[in-house]
């Protein structure tokens, strides 16, 4: 069997303008068969030889004669691949028009499954679609970044899957597992394969992930493809076969009144930036915040004599104002900056704030040791306070000691801002030590 393209038409030597359509033949034993294509070119350009365009074509550009030499080609391919003793005419005119126009023979199925968004697609999708506050799909996109260099660096180190691409439906708990390595390893691939984070980056490199990390990344995964589920984007489920456990959480780490007071007293004149920061701190513990509201804040949050804002977390979902009267130390603080424009007080980064806070504690001699949980291996460890310290420490002291005076969790988390059945806000009610001698004494 032999196929070979065609022309029937000629033309005049200096004839640049007419066309003539390629048609191709198969011969085998008796049987010669021929169809018309839609490719055509002029007569004058055409090479029997070469199938194809002749090699010295100054009209033409080299794209243009590549782009029809390899459509011809593929033809040919076609009907070698495909040719059986009963083939026909007819069958060599069908090969042809299949090529030409390939969705005409396709199923309904076949082109809506050719045509079905991709996880990533969808993920986008849900982003717009699913009622996020704008804190929370910032956390979701940093999830859909991940999940677009998991793909790559399937494609790099996996063999026979230079083209994976993740599909909603067939995501298994086999591919969540191996989603999981990649998650909690990225630090060690950013270094490894250094090509998908220049593709895919990130503000910060890559860091270890703990534990409860990664259980919180997979549950807003698990959310997402409940998400398609839900509206019939897919019938499949991987996580009912992929538990994800609690995250587990140490008691809240907090400094007591006494503390508190050492740090605001503490003499650091001789570092102005950090009696700046000090003071900030103190601050966020009196109004008990979490540090992106405290950051948003201006001097028209405070009304008649307390602080008011309606917190960033929750802005979008179930916005309350969460109003929190000032103290005299508060008032005192917010006198000291009276002068200062733009802002409420004159912040710094956070990432910068929070180093301050360390070195405020260590400066300030508050550096009993605290057991906390190491957020990799989610073993207990001890450390000195000022070496945990944080902004978010300053919202927890807030709300700690509150508790230790009031133990009515409804008076405080309108203080604080937590909704009603939080879980973060239950770990604040741990038993603090004074409680639990004065239990003990009930034993006497």
């Amino acid at each position: 069997m032999k196929a070979t393209a065609f022309i029937r038409k000629t033309a005049s030597k200096n004839d640049t303008n007419s066309v003539a359509t390629i048609y191709f033949r198969l011969r085998d034993g008796k049987k010669d068969i021929k169809a018309a294509s839609e490719l055509t070119i002029n007569p004058n350009h055409w090479s029997s030889e070469k199938q194809g365009y002749k090699d010295r074509v100054a009209l033409v550009s080299e794209e243009k004669k590549q782009a029809l030499n390899n459509e011809v080609q593929n033809i040919l391919n076609l009907i070698n691949q495909n040719y059986t003793p009963e083939s026909d005419s007819e069958w060599l005119s069908t090969l042809i028009d299949k090529y030409h126009h390939p969705n005409r023979y396709k199923t309904k199925e076949e082109i809506e499954a050719e045509n079905k968004p991709m996880l990533l697609e969808l993920f986008s999708e849900f982003l717009v679609k699913h009622k996020l506050s704008e804190v929370r799909k910032k956390n979701f996109r940093v999830i859909q970044r991940t999940l677009a260099r998991y793909e790559l660096y399937v494609r790099a180190t996996k063999k026979g899957q230079k083209d994976f691409i993740l599909d909603v439906d067939t995501v298994t708990p086999e591919t969540l597992r191996d989603m999981w390595d990649f998650f909690e390893n990225e630090y060690q691939y950013y270094e490894l394969y250094p090509s998908i984070y220049e593709t895919i980056p990130e503000k910060r490199t890559p860091q270890p992930r703990g534990k409860n990390t990664l259980i919180d990344c997979f549950s807003r995964i698990r959310t997402f493809f409940l998400w398609c589920f839900d509206n019939k984007l897919t019938a499949n489920r991987p996580f009912d076969k992929f538990p994800i456990e609690e995250c587990k959480y140490g008691t809240p780490i907090y400094i007591n009144l006494e503390e508190r007071d050492r740090i605001f007293n503490a003499d650091l004149s001789a570092t102005p930036q950090l009696e700046i920061q000090r003071d900030i701190f103190i601050f966020q513990t009196l109004i008990g915040c979490r540090v992106s509201d405290l950051y948003r804040m201006t001097k028209l949050n405070i009304v008649n004599g307390a602080v008011e804002y309606i917190q960033k977390k929750t802005k979008e979902g179930n916005p309350v104002t969460v109003r929190v009267p000032l103290n005299d130390k508060a008032k005192e603080i917010l006198e000291r900056y009276k002068d200062h424009e733009g802002k409420l007080l004159p912040f710094i980064s956070e990432q910068k704030y929070n180093e301050a806070i360390k070195k405020i504690f260590k400066l300030s001699g508050v550096d009993r040791i605290v057991t906390i949980l190491d957020p990799l291996t989610r073993d207990e460890v001890k450390k000195p306070l000022y070496e945990v310290a944080s902004s978010h420490l300053a919202r927890r002291t807030f709300i700690g000691n509150i508790y230790k005076k009031v133990k009515d969790p409804n008076l405080v988390s309108a203080l604080s801002g937590h909704k009603e059945g939080s879980k973060a806000f239950r770990r604040y009610r741990d038993i603090d030590e004074e409680m639990k001698k004065d239990l003990v004494k009930l034993l006497d």
